[in-house]
């Protein structure tokens, strides 16, 4: 793990499965809103809008975010809510690279959504 900030990072394609204790101090590094799923392989956060074109103008921002990143979420998206997960399929866990997404999509929402 690094001193850098995820916000500062880039994903790698070389990447491994953290463990537990990596998984939980990742947590810190995010907004208190993302949850690990019960069985670990996920993490997931809820953004509520007050409308569908937020809804829409975030979805948006965030498959930028992704796509330069080149890590990309599960996303649901209703009417005013996006729930994302952001999982790494090819480890069948939690990788840096879910984090520094999570933090990443979570410097497009500054304060509370």
């Amino acid at each position: 793990m690094s001193d850098t900030k995820l916000t500062d990072r880039h994903c790698q394609r070389e990447t491994s499965l953290l463990d537990s204790t990596a998984v939980q101090a990742l947590m810190t590094e995010v907004h208190a809103d993302w949850s690990v799923s019960e069985d670990g392989q996920m993490i997931r956060r809820i953004f509520r809008f007050k409308n569908y074109y937020q809804t829409i103008a975030f979805v948006n921002a965030l498959a930028w975010v992704a796509h330069r990143q080149d890590h990309h979420p599960d996303l649901e998206v209703g009417y005013n809510r996006c729930v994302v997960h952001y999982g790494t399929h090819s480890l069948g866990g939690l990788s840096e690279n879910d984090f520094i997404c999570a933090a990443g999509i979570d410097a497009l929402v500054p304060g509370d959504v």
